[in-house]
This record gives C-alpha cells, structure tokens and sequence, in this order.
C-alpha cells in the first residue's frame, strides 16, 4: 500500500475516510483508511499509515512513497529538532486522528474537551463518550485511548521522550486526556494501573505500570504541553492586536518570561525522560532516602518545580487573558479554566507538588554530600543534547561514556551507575551550574542564534547570573547536610525549594549549551536562558547581577513568530498541523 502525496492547493483539507461520530468518541479507522497531509506550513511529504516506515527494509516490509528528497525530510520539516522518522509519522497520525481542534462538531475539539468537567477520573473521556452508556469492559477512554494510538503506531514508540513527544498533540488539546493516553502501554497491553507508592495508595503520584513514561514525570510533561497551548492562544491574541490596540503592548514582556518559563520546565523534563529509567526501590521503611518511586533525582525535581513554577505562569495567563477581554466562555479562558481544573487528577497541583518537595527534603542530606567543588568538564551528558536519539531503554551507557561512568560499575566517587539514586543527577546539574559560571567571559565562541554583537554580551551576562547562583548554592551547602533530620519542617521544604529551582537553572545551561552547536537554533542562544535564570533567581530572592540586556524583546519576537508561522512553544519548535 502506499501513502498518496499532497493534494493540490487548491484541494480541500484532508480528512479521515471515515465521517467522526458526534455523539461519542470516534473508534479511529483501519490504518488503511488513513491518508493525510501535513500543514500548509511544512510543505512536506504525505503521512504514512501505522506500521509503515520510509524507505525499504524495515521490519514489515512496506515501502512508503514520500514526497521528499529524502525520507528523513518529514522529520526536518516537523521541528527544528527533528525526531526519529517514526515519532514525527506518528506524531502526525495522532494529530489527524484528532482532527481539527476548533471543529466544535469534532469530540476532540478544543470547544468539546474544554466544556467537560473537571478535576474528575471520568473527565478524561467525557467530553467524547456521551453514547458510551451500556458499552462493553474496555469501551470506555482507557479501550478507546489504545485504539486511538495503536492507530498512529505509538506502540511503536519506546523511549519516554519520543513518546512524549508523538502524545504531544494530545497532550496539548486536554491535561485530563492526555495524562490519561500517557498511561497506555502499547498495543495488546491493559491500561497503566496504579500501584502502591512508599506512602500508600494514597499518593497522588503512585507509580504506574506497563508505561514507558515515568509516573513522576507524566503529569509534567502533560502540564507543560497543555500550558503552552494557552500560552499561544494568550500570545495570537495579543500578536495580533497589539499593533491596532497598543495597550496589549504591556503584556508582550510578561508572555516572554512565561515562555522562557515554559521551555526551563519542559528543558528539565526533557532530561528527565531522556535518562534511562532506574529501578524502583522496595517499599518499606528500609527503602532509603531516595527521592522518588522509580523516579530519581530529575524526576523528583520536576515532580515539584514544574508544577510550581506553571502554577504562576497560569496566573500570568489567566490575567493576560482576562485583560484582552478573553472570558471563561471563550477558547483561551475554558482552555485555562479546564486545565486549572484538571491538575489534581495529574497529580501536579499544590499536594502533588508537597509530595515531591517532601522527598527532595528527605534526600538533602545525601545530595549535599556528594555535591562536586569543580566545574562540569568534557562533552556535556546525552540527556542534555534533545538533538540526539535517545538511549535504549534500560541501557546507560550513551549517559555514562560522557560522565566516565562504566556499564555496571561505579565512579570513584562512589555513585550509582549513570547518576541513578541520590548523588548521580546532582554531581551533573551542580557541576554544570558551575560550568556556567566559569564561562562569565564567552570565550566560548560566537553565539550564532544571537548573533555576533550581542553574542558576548549574552554569554557574559548568562555567566554572571550563573555565578550568583552558584553562590546560592554553596551556601546552601550546610544547612541541607542536617535538613533530613525533619523532611516535613518548614526549614527542611524550604530549602528543598531553592536547591530544586538552582537544579532547574542547571538543566537551562545544559540544554542551551547542547543547542548551541552552530546551527543557530533559538534554544541555542542566551535570550531565553537569561529570561529563565532571570525568574529562578527572583524567585529565590536572590538580586540579578550588574547591568545586563533584557531579554524579553527578543523572546517575545521568537514567540510571535512561531504562533504566527504556526510553531509549537516547545523546545524542539514543532510545527502544528492545524
């Protein structure tokens, strides 16, 4: 079988060969059914059903004709960080799947997901299963979910970022609906089920089952995606006013900050994904100190910052929102209203946030003792460098070769294989926080995604604020090495707090030193990271060093232009179909 190429422009929008049920969610068509076209935008090669691949020689043998010069082209044209071939088809599939999100006939649409309940088990699918009534067992969202995505070959997809990344248009559309596809585990397999935690059942981020994406990180990553769908219906709203209404003007700075917020959560929470899983520990009083279930140090931090540091750029939203006139009954405000609804049955509202805060404090002790005094040296770890194809699952080694870790063996300073536990993850994110401070001078070389006058100034400013933070760091040395006696103190939450917001810093300098790699990527260049840092550090209180450019014109620009090209607010800048 093959993929029929692109329709003519003046041809109408491709569909699915089967008209979507109204009333209840649509079951999605045999892969055979499917044929789409990618966005006006892309301008690239048709999609490819599931379970067929580019090229020739894949495992089932079908031969894909694309409309590129290349096969890999789609992939190149999806985002500015292409994915592997097979996330970006899948990626694609899914979307259409969907369908158009302002379709208020469409069960997926915006206007239908958004008018559905909140804050409930059930809200997930109750926008789309109104006939669902007297359906058999697995008919519900969970047996709809599976189909959906065996459907756009996410079986196929294993890693957690590059699942992540093919459930990213579901997961901007509906915080509830795409937390609960996250916990589907590929094709055959049952739901994701929960689990008891090492605190009970009662967890609100007890770890799931038979899903490649971590428990601790699946509601991050969902909230980042379903933030930044806000973020651009507040950022076309004030794009494309501003110039007829100057008083929309105002907001232009505060949608910067939120999006250079966005993309240090979703930098963080990339990482995270990217390490290879570790085991988790048993259950019991005799588990240890760890941070998390199955999660590690990243995933806790991320569990805790990311819900913490959204929650304000929420209310940045909601006001920018209100402020141009957008209502709970419009796009932008139910979208707001539904995800603010929605972040108890996530896991990432304030208790899921207390959950994670309290393992970090437990941890302190240990993570302040094996805390490095140098700079983070040689090539910087695999998770950091998005670019790159990510590690098999299970296997550490593309992460330990750059740490000098070796398969099944430990550091000589003592830590687990690949910075798993306690220590690994923080020696990297403290050493790279220093790293950044040492380069204050941008001896580096040229900055090419800010140019060649204001790439030195950029480094140095960057470098400057990293120094301040370091300094945080080391102050707050002491203090941890006795904060575990009483993880639920105010003192002892405190100080997980800022020591979670310096690793948040550290995780911006890892990812923009890995972007920078002469392509001149936005993520690349100092802008977003200074804006980032610039937000870490008044939130810890701490005062910004001397003179420095302001960032937030250059932002605000890169985020106007992307809604106006239709380019996600993520970090990998992926182009939307719809």
């Amino acid at each position: 079988m093959a993929v029929t190429p692109p329709a003519a422009p003046s041809a109408p929008a491709p569909a699915l060969a089967a008209s979507p049920v109204r009333a209840a969610a649509p079951a999605p068509p045999p892969a055979a059914a499917f044929t789409a076209r990618p966005p006006a935008a892309v301008s690239g090669p048709a999609v490819s059903p599931a379970g067929e691949e580019a090229g020739s020689g894949d495992r089932g043998g079908g031969v894909v004709r694309l409309a590129g010069p290349v096969p890999g082209a789609l992939a190149h044209r999806y985002a500015a960080l292409p994915p592997p071939l097979r996330v970006a088809l899948a990626a694609l599939r899914l979307e259409v799947l969907l369908g158009d999100p302002r379709d208020a006939a469409n069960p997926y649409s915006l206007p239908a997901l958004t008018s559905a309940p909140a804050a409930s088990p059930a809200s997930a699918g109750s926008a789309a299963s109104a006939a669902s009534a007297g359906a058999g067992e697995g008919e519900g969202w969970d047996g709809r979910a599976g189909a959906l995505l065996t459907a756009a070959g996410l079986g196929q997809v294993c890693a957690a970022d590059q699942r992540v990344r093919a459930l990213r248009p579901l997961l901007r559309r509906d915080l509830a609906l795409g937390h609960a596809a996250g916990r589907w585990g590929g094709p055959g397999m049952p739901p994701a089920r929960r689990v008891r935690g090492q605190d009970g059942e009662s967890s609100p981020v007890s770890s799931l089952v038979s899903s490649p994406v971590p428990a601790a990180l699946l509601g991050p990553a969902a909230l980042v995606a379903a933030a930044g769908s806000v973020l651009r219906q507040a950022a076309l709203t004030v794009a494309g006013r501003g110039s007829g209404e100057p008083a929309l003007r105002q907001w232009q700075p505060v949608l910067a900050a939120a999006f250079a917020d966005l993309l240090a959560c979703e930098s963080l929470t990339c990482v995270a994904l990217r390490r290879p899983a570790a085991p988790a520990p048993a259950p019991g009083p005799g588990a240890g100190p760890g941070p998390g279930v199955g999660a590690g140090l990243l995933g806790a931090v991320a569990g805790y910052v990311v819900p913490t540091v959204l929650a304000d750029v929420l209310a940045q939203l909601g006001l920018v929102l209100a402020e141009c006139g957008h209502g709970p009954a419009s796009a932008g405000g139910g979208m707001l209203a539904k995800l603010t609804g929605d972040l108890p049955l996530a896991g990432v509202d304030a208790a899921g946030a207390a959950h994670w805060q309290a393992r970090l404090a437990r941890a302190l002790p240990a993570l302040a003792a094996e805390e490095p005094r140098t700079a983070h040296r040689g090539p910087l770890p695999a998770p950091f460098r998005l670019a790159d194809p990510p590690a098999p699952a299970g296997i550490a080694a593309a992460g330990e070769q750059e740490s000098g870790h070796t398969p099944g063996g430990h550091t000589p300073g003592g830590h687990e294989p690949g910075g798993y536990g306690v220590g690994g993850d923080s020696v990297v994110l403290s050493g790279l926080l220093r790293a950044g401070a040492a380069r204050a001078d941008g001896a580096d070389g040229a900055d090419g995604a800010d140019g060649a006058d204001g790439a030195d100034t950029g480094r140095a400013a960057l470098g400057a604020l990293a120094r301040r933070l370091l300094t945080e760091q080391r102050a707050l040395r002491r203090p941890c090495r006795t904060a575990g006696a009483d993880p639920g103190a105010v003192a002892a939450r405190a100080l997980a707090d800022r020591q979670a917001l310096l690793w948040l810093a550290a995780a911006v300098l890892g990812v923009r030193e890995a972007a920078d790699d002469g392509r001149g990527l936005f993520l690349g260049g100092t802008h977003w990271a200074l804006l980032a840092l610039s937000g870490i550090a008044g939130r810890l209180g701490v005062p910004l060093p001397g003179p420095a450019p302001d960032p937030r014109a250059p932002v605000w620009a890169e985020l106007a232009d992307r809604v106006r090209r239709g380019v996600d607010c993520d970090v990998y800048a992926t182009r939307l179909l719809w």
